[in-house]
């Protein structure tokens, strides 16, 4: 490897920002980009961030079962990893190093640069390298010499390889790393291959819970035959069932406990399940019965294509099973008073659908208050949520403030990205759940609550709790009925519908539209229903008469309404533009302002043809 190239070109990045990307390997790329953005220092001579004693040891407690499956298979390689001049380090999915072993000298090396036990060894913290970026991308890295972003690591080659729960969660990073001279290309397939053997014993050990599991409901139908239970994992999954509901319900095996729930039962007590290896709790029985279904009226959907039965939804259903299914889920809670938690990526609706809930609920004709948790200053959340009486603080309304969950009583409050709130408002949320009761900043009087509540988040909250940034018992608190809103991705099916629907909505008219939806749907839509909408917005502006029948013109159209993906890509582009090209750009741009988007009107003010006009538009990234 030509470490004096890489070299030249890591000083050219970090003093001019100028950088050849055929000429760098894609993921060190993007890694660069990244820790330019974080304004991570190039210079740095050694890491900063250290754990305490007493904080390794906590974080060793956290992360015991990833440490207990990867102590085998590294002392399996130890001798070869000091013979070799190497080291081999053992990292949580935060980028701190829970255990490293191997050559001596190597080690002592390391210590140079803060390279030990408790260390943060993310991108954030010392730049582009093997640990930091597989956390990032989630791949097996390679990081040698100078390709590392700050000078601490010049001197090391590094590989490293994430390991990635059954669920798809990350449960660590194995790396083996050493100095450049010492660099061999085995170590990449060394890490992978533990990090394997790891993953093939969570699946084993998994494997071997769930049929204990299963055996010990075995024994349990022999003696409750005509009994009403379920058998669960950690996860509420149900994993068995007794007869009786085997036969009512034959999809039930499979199924989340709590959607099984709403089939009109309750339960009646539970019996943890211990497992045979460890004694820890590998399960539960829950023993049901059923509970007479209670009469509720709903109303006709406002807009729906393939629907006959009685539901109000604000909104286009489509065709898709995937979608029809998580309208069954807000049929089957609308009429309860459970608390609900809706996750799905951004632009996917997640609103909407609490808006259903509450539309079809008994709370139909109270309010609904909508908050978006991640809109509000930390400071001001307080006295948003709760409100404030005459007099709290300083420029605080004569009258005081009535808070959102008092407005909404007798009603619906929503909390979208609920993964936002701070941990101070987490305790005084949770504490609000669990008494019913609000206090007003500057106020003595608590104030009883009549009000369902129903969260959104766009995050993985499971990873959040892990991380310690949201609460777990306010997590379970609010997770009491889960419903996942599918990306438009996994229902393309329905992009016809919902392009009618939104075109009918914003009274947006084009000739020929289903001419288009084959290109509509061969895109992945990662901004969901609202990139859509964005799209079908821009192309009303730029094609006003609404002609779509231009092959080739709707297809640059489609193409620069596809948004750049990430912020590095947009630099990349605006590197690689010429003076010339940078002008042409904004004098396109200010054309494009002065003709509010019409795009035939600004090639003219340009005096260039507009086949021109689209083609630069492509190639700018506009």
């Amino acid at each position: 490897m030509d470490t004096t190239f890489y070299f030249d070109t890591w000083k050219r990045f970090v003093k001019e920002g100028v950088l050849d990307s055929a000429r760098l390997n894609k993921r060190i790329l993007e890694s660069w980009y990244r820790c330019k953005t974080e304004k991570v220092n190039p210079y740095l001579y050694k890491a900063h961030h250290l754990l305490t004693e007493e904080e390794l040891q906590a974080k060793k407690k956290n992360h015991s079962l990833l440490i207990e499956l990867a102590t085998p298979f590294l002392k399996k390689m130890d001798q070869p990893i000091k013979e070799s001049g190497m080291m081999a380090l053992l990292v949580d999915p935060e980028g701190y190093v829970l255990s490293l072993t191997g050559n001596e000298r190597t080690l002592m090396n390391a210590r140079k640069i803060n390279f030990i036990e408790g260390v943060r060894w993310t991108e954030t913290e010392v730049g582009t390298n093997a640990i930091g970026t597989a956390l990032q991308t989630k791949e097996p890295v390679i990081i040698h010499g100078a390709e590392h972003y700050s000078v601490a690591s010049h001197q090391w080659s590094c590989s490293a390889t994430p390991i990635v729960h059954g669920d798809g969660s990350l449960l660590g990073v194995i790396d083996v790393s050493c100095p450049v001279e010492s660099s061999h290309p085995f170590m990449i397939g060394m890490v992978t291959s533990i990090a394997y053997a790891i993953e093939k014993e969570i699946i084993s050990r998994s494997y071997k819970k769930e049929i204990d599991l299963i055996q010990q409901a075995t024994l349990l139908a022999e003696t409750h035959k005509n009994h009403l239970f379920i058998v669960c994992n950690q996860k509420k999954k149900i994993l068995s069932a007794s007869k009786p509901i085997r036969e009512k319900i034959p999809q039930v095996i499979g199924m989340n406990l709590h959607e099984m729930l709403h089939n009109n039962y309750r339960i009646d007590f539970e019996m943890p399940f211990m497992s045979k290896e460890d004694n820890s709790i590998n399960g539960s029985s829950f023993f049901l019965s059923e509970v007479v279904k209670q009469q509720h009226r709903l109303f006709i959907s406002h807009s729906s294509s393939t629907s006959t039965d009685t539901f109000y939804f604000k909104g286009e259903a489509g065709v898709s099973e995937v979608f029809q299914h998580t309208l069954r889920k807000v049929k089957l809670v609308a009429p309860t008073d459970a608390t609900v938690f809706i996750t799905g990526e951004t632009g996917t609706g997640k609103e909407l659908i609490a808006r259903a809930i509450h539309d079809n609920s008994s709370r139909r004709k109270g309010p609904f208050i909508s908050l978006n948790c991640g809109a509000i200053p930390k400071d001001l959340m307080e006295s948003e949520l709760f409100g404030y009486v005459d007099g709290a603080f300083t420029g605080a309304r004569r009258q005081g403030y009535k808070g959102k969950f008092e407005q909404a009583h007798k009603g619906t409050i929503f909390l979208d990205e609920i993964g936002e709130i701070p941990h101070t408002m987490q305790v005084a949320l949770l504490r609000v759940l669990q008494e019913r009761t609000i206090t007003p900043i500057g106020s003595t009087k608590e104030i009883p609550l009549d009000v369902r509540v129903i969260t959104a988040t766009h995050r993985e909250m499971l990873e959040l709790v892990r991380e310690g940034h949201f609460r777990e018992d306010l997590y379970y608190r609010l997770n009491v009925y889960p419903i996942v809103i599918p990306p438009l991705r996994k229902r393309k099916e329905d992009i016809p519908y919902l392009v009618n629907y939104l075109c009918q909505k914003n009274n947006w008219s084009f000739d020929n539209i289903e001419d288009i939806f084959t290109r509509l749907r061969e895109y992945d839509w990662p901004g969901n229903i609202r990139e859509l909408t964005n799209m079908l917005e821009r192309l009303h502006i730029m094609l006003p008469e609404g002609d779509l029948s231009g092959k080739e013109d709707i297809s640059i159209v489609l193409t620069t309404n596809i948004p750049i993906s990430s912020s590095i890509e947009k630099e990349t582009v605006d590197n690689n533009l010429k003076t010339r090209e940078k002008i042409q750009r904004d004098l396109m741009l200010d054309a494009l302002k002065k003709t509010k988007g019409n795009v035939t009107a600004a090639a003219k003010l340009l005096d260039i043809p507009r086949s021109t006009f689209y083609k630069r538009l492509q190639k700018f990234r506009l």
